[in-house]
């Protein structure tokens, strides 16, 4: 069993998953002590989050954020670091027990293979370093004798779920989708979609970035790819299923037909806790599930024509290499000109797809390939993106 009170990294305290693993932490304190926190630019809650939590050491990436953070902090012990090499130096020095990785987006991919390096438990919610370095990073952990235990809500269900058989009992693993806020709209529709409208999810609150990917269900498509790296598992034994209610998080169906179900309210602060805690289980403040309360579950296939994003798994598994850096490269230019109003929401998928037709797959052998391939997919969806602005 594992000692306590354990040292915990949180990377990307500002963002959604952060400060709900924060409250977790918050809710545990003889459990969990914050000795490293990061954020990209909100000076103003790294500044509360350390007064509050008083880490070792503290790093924000941006100078004028860090500028401001140091003139904000008097009479704290935290040491305050800025920039890319501080936060990869803090995530190598800093003595935790547990390193979340909440950073949104590509960014996150170096902070996974140093955690792994330096032999650190690995809470992975960054979904890019599985899409765009997963073989890599995976023969990495494997290499360090290191775990890596999923925080997205999905992932973590089936890991949980896996417990109870053999790997060569597997038949298949199912993911479950939401669905978003737009299962029932009308397909016209479509075209008109407002980056309010998507951000708008039904049942989970997440940051923009991830509330877009569950909108276009592109989500699911990285979360093929992310769980045929971190279990092994071949394509063809990965599923998905529409379940509109997300209680069912995941499930894994066995050889002898038996499907094993995680099931719980949808609060992020479960697969967070799980993850801090593994393999212990922690007792959660989270609402308990009351499955009268619930009613009824329900569960219906993808259309595909309503959610073509599905298909691009297929093609980058496929293909594989560097494919899955240019996907996840292409959509995060495509989401960010979405949310900045410059493409429609029926062109995110486009714009990615043509990335994938345009860019060369090489192989990824280090981190630095994947960083190139990353770069030369973010060119060619930039440059699209003006093209179809020109055709509005």
């Amino acid at each position: 069993m594992p000692e306590f009170p354990r040292n915990i990294a949180i990377l990307g305290s500002t963002g959604s998953v952060g400060r709900q693993a924060l409250d977790v932490i918050r809710n545990n304190p003889h459990l969990f002590r914050v000795n490293l926190l990061t954020a990209n630019h909100n000076d103003e809650l790294l500044a509360d989050q350390i007064a509050e939590f008083e880490p070792d050491v503290a790093v924000v990436v941006d100078s004028d954020s860090y500028s401001r953070l140091k003139g904000s902090i008097s009479g704290t012990k935290t040491k305050i670091e800025c920039g890319d090499d501080s936060l990869l130096n803090a995530v190598s020095g800093i003595d935790s027990d547990v390193v979340l990785n909440a950073i949104v987006g590509f960014a996150g991919l170096r902070v996974s293979f140093e955690v792994v390096s330096n032999r650190r438990i690995l809470a992975l919610a960054n979904k890019e370093s599985l899409v765009s370095g997963g073989e890599l990073l995976m023969k990495r952990a494997a290499e360090s004798g290191v775990e890596i235990i999923p925080v997205d809500s999905e992932h973590s269900a089936i890991f949980q779920c896996l417990k109870t058989g053999r790997k060569s009992e597997v038949r298949r693993i199912i993911l479950t989708a939401s669905g978003g806020p737009f299962l029932d709209t009308a397909l016209e529709d479509f075209a008109s979609i407002t980056p309010a409208q998507a951000l708008d999810h039904p049942n989970w609150d997440m940051g923009p970035k991830i509330s877009i990917d569950s909108a276009t269900m592109m989500n699911k498509v990285l979360e093929i790819i992310e769980a045929r790296w971190l279990f092994d598992v071949k394509q063809s034994k990965i599923d998905v299923v529409i379940h509109p209610q997300s209680i069912v998080h995941s499930m894994v169906e066995f050889v002898d037909s038996t499907v094993i179900a995680q099931m719980s309210p949808p609060d992020m602060r479960i697969p967070i806790q799980y993850a801090l805690g593994w393999p212990q289980r922690i007792e959660s403040v989270v609402k308990r599930l009351n499955l009268s309360e619930v009613s009824r579950l329900t569960f219906q296939p993808p259309d595909s024509e309503r959610f073509p994003a599905l298909k691009l798994a297929d093609t980058v598994l496929s293909k594989g290499g560097s494919s899955g850096a240019i996907l996840n490269a292409a959509n995060e230019i495509a989401v960010e000109t979405f949310l900045a109003g410059r493409i429609r929401f029926d062109q995110v998928v486009e714009i990615v797809n043509q990335t994938l037709e345009l860019i060369e797959v090489n192989d990824c052998l280090t981190v630095d390939d994947i960083v190139n391939s990353d770069l030369a997919a973010r060119k060619a969806a930039s440059e699209l993106v003006i093209e179809k602005k020109r055709k509005i």
